[in-house]
């Protein structure tokens, strides 16, 4: 079967500036290429229903638009062929002298690896979209390729693109559903509508955002133990 995966991140800053934030949070959306269409027809839909012509976006999120952010996750959540998954990373934990050759951008795209390979399965084939950004090492993408497809021999990664988020509603998505899962647990969140977002989700969930286990298969939510051990 072919899957497209749509990436995006969250609180990214904390990388280099610890006290910016708890966690940076890696998330993507996981659709089979067969249901782009019609994800793509109803995700428009709901947005001419609220007259949106703009992205999809967490930052967006106000109470005048509360409504179709709703409305949006209602879709996420009925749709059983949409699937979420984000790693939260502890902020103060990353080393990037020890583990990245002082390098951010490097530990940026170890992190999308470890988020994505966990639901890379055998006889797929998977096609990876992440938001478009300028690299300092322009060959980071194909890397990330590499590694991925080498991640499970019987799977194929086909490419690992970077596409403006304005062009892709999928990458949309995923930009909203990890600021929803990373603003919870960094618990910063001042905006009423956001919060508002955040318990309609959980009220989804039937439970608080947390790590969930490995075979959650909805919203899927990982706290990357970067200190090792058991």
């Amino acid at each position: 079967m072919n899957f497209e995966i749509y990436c995006d991140e969250s609180c990214l800053e904390a990388l280099n500036k610890k006290d910016e934030h708890s966690f940076i949070g890696i998330g993507g959306v996981w659709l089979p290429s067969e249901m782009r269409t019609k994800f793509k027809e109803d995700v428009n839909s709901i947005k001419r229903k609220y007259g949106v012509k703009g992205e999809l976006k967490w930052n967006k999120v106000t109470p005048k638009y509360l409504p179709l952010y709703k409305e949006i996750i209602d879709y996420f959540f009925d749709s059983k062929y949409l699937r979420f998954r984000v790693i939260l990373v502890q902020s103060d934990k990353v080393d990037l002298i020890k583990f990245h050759n002082s390098d951010a951008e490097l530990s940026f795209y170890k992190f999308y690896y470890q988020m994505i390979k966990t639901w890379i399965y055998d006889f797929n084939l998977y096609d990876v979209y992440l938001d478009l950004k300028k690299n300092r090492n322009k060959g980071r993408l194909k890397e990330l390729e590499r590694f991925l497809d080498k991640a499970n021999f019987f799977s194929d990664v086909r490419l690992v693109q970077g596409l403006p988020s304005n062009q892709s509603l999928g990458i949309q998505l995923a930009d909203l559903l990890t600021g929803i899962a990373t603003a919870k647990v960094n618990q910063k969140t001042q905006s009423e509508a956001k919060n508002a977002l955040i318990q309609y989700v959980e009220s989804h969930l039937r439970y608080t955002i947390q790590h969930t286990p490995k075979n959650e298969e909805k919203f899927n939510v990982f706290k990357i133990n970067l200190q090792g051990g058991w």
